[in-house]
């Protein structure tokens, strides 16, 4: 039900902001709090996704396969592991710090209500880059206890990448969504429109990591990192065009996965060495 290896997306956010907040490697006990938060937020997230989606999955021959509408899975037991993420959050955030637990509901809420966002805005995409963006700013205040400008900066650059490749993903969806009154931008737009959205989203993201460059006084390591994430943004909208989503999967999980693991790698070295 839940492909672990998306993580990837969000987790090299949260410990390059960890890094970030500590000036260093973070206590290891901290780092695994930290990594237990974000598996049982994003556990809670999916499954609730999919809860609510259930229907609308088995309408969609795309996602028609689904553990879920596909009767992999039952219902009852998804909501168990649903009850079990929650938890496994809640202790994460309360073993951390009180700002930590206190905000912890507020991430949930927003978690859960995502799934209900194309339902009732064409923004989903922007909402979705707010969860994802919940990561590296949840890893600064785990490691700090506090709140400042930098991890909002990151936070907002993990918003507007995550809305720009949701953008391109959803591309597969268009005609579905339109007959099945779903929102998206490719839905309202058609997809030469959206891809020119997703561009600025992207373009955004850059934008945004040049300015945590700037802010933390960043060495050529962070810089070759911000320059191979906006390489690995320009191959995503060389590959993907209007009428062609054959190489979708490399565009939405390959060169996501490897910019985002590339700028986490890189922006950790300049830190600490």
């Amino acid at each position: 039900m839940i492909k672990f290896s998306h993580t990837v997306f969000a987790l090299p956010f949260a410990l390059l902001s960890a890094v970030l907040a500590e000036g260093g490697w973070p206590a290891l006990p901290t780092v695994l709090k930290i990594l237990a938060a974000m598996v049982g937020a994003r556990s809670a997230a999916m499954a609730h996704n999919r809860l609510a989606d259930r229907e609308i999955d088995a309408a969609n021959p795309r996602t028609a396969s689904r553990a879920l509408p596909s009767g992999e899975l039952s219902v009852g037991f998804v909501r168990v592991f649903l009850a079990a993420s929650v938890l496994l959050f809640l202790l994460a955030a309360a073993s951390l710090n009180p700002l930590a637990l206190f905000l912890s509901p507020v991430a949930l809420a927003l978690l859960f209500l995502y799934a209900y966002t194309k339902r009732f805005t064409y923004l989903s995409h922007l909402f979705l880059g707010l969860c994802l963006a919940l990561a590296p700013v949840g890893a600064w205040i785990a490691v700090r206890g506090s709140l400042e400008i930098l991890p909002l900066l990151l936070g907002a650059a993990v918003l507007f990448w995550t809305a720009g490749f949701d953008i391109l993903y959803s591309l597969q969806d268009e005609e579905f969504d339109r007959r099945a009154g779903l929102k998206s931008l490719p839905a309202r737009w058609g997809a030469k429109r959206a891809l020119a959205v997703s561009a600025l989203f992207h373009a955004a993201m850059v934008a945004l990591l040049a300015a945590v460059w700037r802010l933390t006084g960043g060495g050529a390591l962070l810089g070759a990192g911000i320059l191979a994430t906006a390489a690995g943004l320009l191959y995503q909208h060389a590959v993907v065009k209007p009428g062609d989503l054959s190489r979708i999967n490399a565009a939405f999980f390959t060169a996501n996965g490897s910019t985002s693991i590339a700028l986490c790698v890189l922006g950790i070295a300049d830190v600490v060495l």
